[in-house]
This record gives structure tokens, C-alpha cells and sequence, in this order.
């Protein structure tokens, strides 16, 4: 295609021949003797060649020139082009509609999800008092109440009765009473109320009956001695209601084991501490434990006839001496 076509048709062009370079881009034709010839060509005028009209409407231009050697140097198929598919296929599933918006209300898992504990509790107690049979299998279904869960509901009455306290104002004055008043009837109230629970035969374990009582005294020791003695009724009154639950705790511990675990758990000590702290309220507490553990000096101590009670007491003596039993000696080595 570079080479220069004769005009005379009886003679071809020699396809070996050394290709002319492209023209320039500039556009300026390069002058007739700067074209080399083959030999076996014919020789045309340069007027005949470039300056009749003829031949300058059958003359091409240099960009085609260049187009047609990239085209001739182009490879015949692009290879990125062959494996590439140019339009994606049309999904198989067709898309799902949005569902069309509107308000209904929520589940109830969510709805219950929003609520905060106090909301739940006061819908749960409106439904009871509505339904009485569904406040039955509440109380069946429930978890039953430990003491550290219960402990800390009262915790949080006791909070808020030492929050209300006025500032600037004496802790035992009337003031400040009428402005704790309150607080502290809804804290004693609650105490009187969680108390039957822990006690037996509600509550199998004597140990957590006493663990409880132990810390509920201390809630009551914490209360302040009012001024006016009739301020201090409500204190009184859970003193002696405390004193019956450390009694009948104390019965109950006593059956087992045979007053063991009341000795060596310390709380024959608890209790007189707290009957000293609470000036002698407790004193039925005491008198129970000390009809029950003989060592403190019971009721049946100086009495001539014995009593069960004593003779509890001479059997522990004998097992932790080694010497229960007729003529058996029990003690430390080898049989």
C-alpha cells in the first residue's frame, strides 16, 4: 500500500519494493525527487503525477495513510475481547415488590421490650387484680425470691428514707421525722412483709432464715431514736416482730443437728449482740436460744429433774468427748 501505483496497467507494481515512508502530519507534500523508484518502474513526469487534476483526486491523504498501516498492523481479533461478555444476563429472580407502607401496632415481645421494671410491674399487678386466677399461676410460676434479691429491694427503700433526710435540721428533731415519716413506714412495711417468707415452714433452711433475719435487724438498728418517744412505736413494733421470727428460726435450727449449727455458726453470738444493740427487745429471741443450747444457762439448768433439753445437751457432751455408748470408748488412733 506504501509503494507508488504506475499508472501504466500492462506493468504491477512490485509488491517487494521498499515501502515510502508516511508523509508528515503537517500536511506539506514531500517533492516529486525525493521518491525512489525500482528500477523496473516507469518513470512519470512530476506534472503528470501531483500536478493533473486526475491524479490529485486519486491522491490519499496522510491520516488515511496512517489509519490504514494501524489498520494493517492491528491483530485480527482482540483477545480481551473474545472472552468478555459485554451485557450482563437478566437475573432469573424477579425482584420482590416493597410491601406498601402502614401503621398497625407492635408485637408483643416488642411491646413488652419497651417497658421499663416499674411499668412492667404495674401492668402485671392491674392484670392480677382483673384476673385472680392469672395472679395464681403468677405466684406458682414465679422464681422464688432469694435473700439477696430481697435484700436489695430493701436496700433501695432504705435509700431513699436516708435521701429524704433535710439538710441543716437535727436527725432526731420532729422536722425532720414529719419529712421522713414516709419513707420510713414504706421501708418497715416492706420489711414486715418479706419476713414471713423466710421464716418456716415456708423456708426448709434454717440457715437462710437466720441470714436473713441477721440482716434485716441491722436494717432496724439503723433507724435514728426520735425525739418524741411515740415517733418511735414503729421501730418498737418491728423489734418485737423481729424477735418472734428469731424464735421460731431458732426452734426450727434446733431440730437439726441438735442445736449444732447454731453454736458453731455463731449465731448464739449474733443474736445476743443484737438484743444488746436493740436495749433488750430481742429478749424472746434469747430466751429461745438459750432453752434450746444449754451451755448458755437455760431455764431446766438448776432444775432437780432433767429434762430433754439436758439430756441433749449430756449427749453432745459425750460424742464430742468420745465417750457415747455403753462401755465404747471412742477416740483418736488406731482401732
Amino acid at each position: 500500500m506504501n509503494s507508488v501505483i504506475s499508472s501504466n496497467p500492462l506493468f504491477a507494481p512490485h509488491l517487494l519494493g521498499t515501502p515510502r515512508p508516511s508523509p508528515s502530519r503537517s500536511g506539506t507534500p514531500r517533492p516529486a525527487a525525493s521518491y525512489r523508484l525500482q528500477s523496473h518502474d516507469i518513470l512519470i513526469p512530476p506534472t503528470e503525477c501531483f500536478g493533473s487534476d486526475r491524479m490529485s483526486s486519486r491522491k490519499r491523504k496522510a491520516s488515511e495513510d496512517d489509519v490504514d498501516d494501524r489498520m494493517s498492523a492491528s491483530p485480527t481479533a482482540s483477545p480481551a475481547v473474545t472472552g468478555r461478555q459485554l451485557f450482563p444476563a437478566s437475573r432469573s429472580t424477579k425482584r420482590s415488590r416493597t410491601a406498601v407502607a402502614a401503621g398497625r401496632p407492635l408485637d408483643l415481645p416488642r411491646l413488652l421490650e419497651t417497658l421499663s421494671p416499674d411499668e412492667m410491674r404495674n401492668l402485671l399487678q392491674n392484670i392480677c387484680d382483673q384476673n385472680p386466677a392469672i395472679a395464681h399461676e403468677v405466684v406458682t410460676m414465679a422464681p422464688r425470691p432469694s435473700v439477696e434479691s430481697t435484700l436489695s429491694v430493701l436496700q433501695k427503700y432504705e435509700t431513699t428514707f436516708k435521701e429524704s433526710f433535710p439538710f441543716g435540721n437535727r436527725p432526731c428533731s420532729d422536722y425532720t421525722y414529719n419529712r421522713v415519716r414516709q419513707p420510713m413506714m414504706q421501708l418497715i412495711e416492706a420489711l414486715k412483709d418479706f419476713t414471713p417468707h423466710f421464716l418456716p415452714p415456708n423456708e426448709p433452711q434454717p440457715t437462710l432464715s437466720l441470714q436473713y433475719l441477721d440482716a434485716v435487724t441491722q436494717i432496724i438498728h439503723r433507724l435514728p431514736t426520735w425525739d418524741t418517744f411515740q415517733h418511735n412505736h414503729a421501730k418498737h413494733e418491728a423489734y418485737d416482730e423481729l424477735a418472734q421470727a428469731w424464735a421460731l428460726a431458732i426452734r426450727e435450727s434446733a431440730k437439726r443437728g441438735g442445736g449444732f449449727h447454731l453454736q458453731y455458726a455463731g449465731w448464739d453470738q449474733k443474736l445476743l449482740k443484737h438484743n444488746e444493740e436493740s436495749g433488750g427487745r430481742l429478749q424472746d429471741a434469747v430466751n429461745e436460744l438459750r432453752a434450746n443450747v444449754t451451755y448458755l444457762g437455760g431455764p431446766t439448768a438448776g432444775s432437780g429433774t432433767p429434762s430433754n433439753f439436758d439430756e441433749r445437751a449430756a449427749i453432745r457432751q459425750q460424742i464430742l468427748s468420745g465417750t457415747y455408748g455403753p462401755d465404747v470408748s471412742v477416740g483418736i488412733g488406731r482401732w
